[in-house]
């Protein structure tokens, strides 16, 4: 299925299932099962696409493409370099991206996101595919010029709107090989597959909830291949995963 949240004509804000372009609601949540459908239908075009799920955290993976840590000169990590990304750094597919008035270079990062579907606390890699809802797409937008004056990430990557992602989630689709890309205005800017992750998916969710309990919700945005680079005011950036549609975002 591909879960939608979304804010109805009348205000209201639920979840759906996407079926090519018609939202059936849905009587509760996908992280409330079993869930019902109701009889109550919206084409895509009608309602307000919000971000797809609410989260607690947003647990972010650096430097997890070898071709991304060959890009800044860096080693391959030996365990998972983390951070985390506030719940109001949340963005929805055609939503404005805010550019800061401290930033002078924003970056994008196409990334693959998972969305964990129930509590999740010292899994097993053998085990974790069973606490995993599906997967998104996800932009870890990046203030890059403030990232090394800094000396952590977390001031450059938590701004409000610096975590689109959506439009949708999907458990129809294995997260393992697929391809996913980046553009800008049109342009192509990232290419790679999601086999080439160093540390795999069943591995950080297992890793993650040994360090933290992770909640239904919370999505791991899992890193970003080489080619990024800086966006201005007015641009596009789409990021498009196989099976997991387009993520596009303005640069406000």
């Amino acid at each position: 299925m591909k879960y939608v949240r979304i804010e109805t004509p009348d205000r209201r804000k639920t979840y759906g299932i996407l079926e090519e372009s018609t939202i059936t609601l849905m009587d509760g949540s996908p992280f409330n099962k079993p869930f019902m459908l109701l009889d109550e239908h919206y084409d895509i075009s009608e309602v307000r696409l919000l971000p797809p799920c609410e989260y607690t955290k947003a647990v972010c993976i650096g430097l997890n493409y070898r071709d991304h840590a060959e890009e800044f000169g860096l080693p391959i990590p030996e365990t998972p370099v983390v951070f985390i990304k506030p719940s109001t750094s949340a963005a929805a597919h055609n939503d404005d991206i805010i550019y800061p008035d401290m930033c002078h270079r924003l970056d994008y990062e196409a990334e693959l996101a998972v969305v964990i579907g129930r509590k999740c606390h010292m899994v097993s890699e053998e085990d974790a595919r069973n606490y995993i809802l599906g997967y998104t797409i996800a932009n870890d937008v990046t203030a890059r010029d403030l990232q090394p004056k800094n000396g952590q990430w977390t001031v450059a990557k938590s701004f409000d709107t610096f975590m689109p992602f959506g439009p949708y989630i999907s458990d129809e689709t294995d997260g393992s090989d697929l391809y996913i890309t980046s553009r800008v205005n049109g342009e192509t800017k990232q290419m790679s597959r999601t086999s080439n992750l160093i540390f795999t998916i069943p591995y950080l969710v297992s890793y993650l909830s040994h360090v933290m309990t992770l909640l239904p919700g919370d999505i791991i945005s899992t890193g970003t291949p080489g080619g990024i680079s800086g966006m201005k005011k007015g641009d596009i950036v789409e990021i498009e995963i196989e099976g997991l549609g387009v993520l596009r975002n303005r640069i406000a």
